[in-house]
């Protein structure tokens, strides 16, 4: 089985999309992450955890204890803290390794690629082009399927 298989059309956003309309693509299409392009390229891979270290008060990621004295009316609009932020700003400082392989990947590849980069999706290009992802979920349901 290869990455051509697997691969399925994937939402992008640019580094300067709103951070906000990131994360309601996220939750809306129930994605483990987004594809950052730059002129149609994948520049990125945006993963929904990204998102929330940017919302979430750095004293609670420091100090999860002080996380639980956060009343809970508080606690329930902590994203609203990502008004007016882009996607840019979720981004890591240090970017890793850009999780992409071309069609012919196998699966075994693909996996590699996930584990080595903490992507959950790897964008599948081919001839600079972007067919689209697969993703953590699609490959470990034809990994464990009978």
């Amino acid at each position: 089985m290869r990455a051509r298989d697997l691969v399925s059309g994937f939402p992008t956003v640019t580094a300067d999309t709103p951070v906000i309309d990131a994360a309601r693509l996220l939750a809306e299409q129930d994605l483990p992450g987004l594809i950052v392009v730059d002129g149609g390229r994948p520049s990125s891979i945006l993963p929904g955890t990204q998102v929330l270290r940017l919302a979430v008060p750095g004293y609670c990621i420091d100090d999860p204890a002080l996380a639980r004295v956060v009343d809970e009316a508080h606690a329930d609009v902590f994203l609203q803290s990502l008004a007016g932020r882009t996607v840019r700003e979720a981004l890591p400082a240090n970017p890793r390794e850009l999780p992409v392989a071309d069609p012919d990947a196998t699966v075994l590849e693909l996996a590699a690629l996930m584990a080595r980069t903490h992507s959950p999706l790897v964008a599948i290009v081919e001839d600079d082009r972007l067919l689209g992802a697969v993703t953590l979920q699609a490959l470990l349901d034809r990994l464990v399927a009978p």
